[in-house]
């Protein structure tokens, strides 16, 4: 998979995603500044959401369309999209200001409309929340325009999860990854089930990775041991300016922390490399070998007593123990002499 100047794949380092989502709490000038600051944070992209209340949802009082169970509770959807939502006049300057700071910026779409918006501005992928993996049509209409597919599976059951990839293929497009979410806000740790990362990309043969709401850096690292390609966390300038998602975004310190932790923990990671470091090989003069710990005069024979494997390792191999033992020194040994074969009567014999 490419998006962008980004080549995705086993090799690849984790693509870090920065989500503006509903933090720009109104204000151009903050989601401009919150671009920024990703950038500063270490992030590799900024996504964000392209929608209108109108194009979410409908504007009713009825009860179905009152929030419950989560932190908006009480809220009205039609008043939540509308407060939470980024405008489209704004996307042409958050595009272009990602830009400058050489960020990848791509979106959410919530709709065909969205989606056809989003093509004016060349978008070089598309995401699908969590909560859209069940809108086929959208997703067909998503894939149809040949572009990387990135897919939240949040809600997703598994036949959730291979409807949309059927209707990525359906419409000739394969470029899909897939990202384990928990969608709960903020999502308890108890619940991330990282193993599912590998499970997704072994499963399904796809690129995955973590759209992520959980607390803290914990579950980052821990998605990137399992080989997460892609990691997603809510970004806000400052929690202090509130928002429907403030509480379960990180901040600019938390941010740079946690790219910092993946970075590390993908150096830890490493590869399957059984020859040693010139430090691993220096680290071998603190093994185990063979060393006299008694005085041994020529033609007496080596015992456990007089021969013991002990540190440093210089000396002969203990494999070689068993084998010496019970035969002759050919000359007097001081104690404290690395042993080697030589010093068996009639040599290696």
């Amino acid at each position: 998979m490419k998006i962008g100047n980004r080549e995705l794949g086993k090799r690849s380092s984790v693509f870090i995603i920065a989500e503006l989502s509903a933090n720009h709490n109104g204000s151009l000038e903050t989601a401009l500044k919150t671009i920024k600051a990703a950038k500063r944070a270490g992030a590799d992209c900024i996504k964000l959401q392209t929608y209108t209340a109108d194009t979410m949802t409908i504007d009713s009082s009825k009860e179905d369309f009152t929030i419950k169970g989560t932190i908006w509770e009480g809220k009205n959807l039609y008043k939540l999209y509308q407060e939470a939502h980024t405008p489209w006049e704004w996307h042409k300057k958050l595009f272009k200001v990602a830009s400058e700071e050489g960020l990848i910026c791509f979106s959410s779409p919530f709709d065909k409309t969205a989606v056809d918006f989003l093509e004016g501005l060349d978008v070089p992928a598309y995401k699908i929340a969590s909560f859209e993996i069940t809108d086929i049509p959208l997703i067909e209409y998503v894939a149809s325009q040949g572009k990387p597919v990135i897919i939240s599976t949040g809600i997703a059951e598994q036949e959730d999860i291979e409807l949309a990839l059927d209707a990525c293929k359906r419409m000739g497009n394969s470029d899909i990854a897939l990202l384990k979410c928990t969608s709960s806000y903020p999502a308890p740790i108890e619940e991330a089930n990282m193993v599912m990362v590998k499970d997704l990309a072994e499963r399904y043969n796809v690129i995955s990775g973590l759209s992520d709401h959980t607390m803290g850096s914990t579950v980052p690292i821990v998605a990137t041991a399992m080989g997460a390609k892609i990691i997603e966390k809510h970004f806000i300038l400052d929690k202090s300016i509130g928002g429907p998602d403030a509480s379960f975004s990180m901040d600019e310190k938390e941010f740079t922390e946690m790219v910092k932790a993946v970075r590390e923990a993908e150096k830890a990671l490493g590869k399957v490399d059984y020859t040693l470091t010139e430090k691993q090989k220096k680290g071998k003069d603190f093994s185990r070998s063979l060393y006299v710990v008694e005085d041994i005069k020529a033609g007496q024979l080596i015992t456990e007593k007089n021969l013991r494997s002990i540190r440093p390792g210089f000396g002969l191999h203990p494999k070689y123990f068993k084998e010496v033992l019970g035969k002759k020194v050919d000359k007097n040994v001081e104690k404290g002499t690395a042993f080697s074969l030589d010093l068996v009567e009639h040599g290696k014999e």
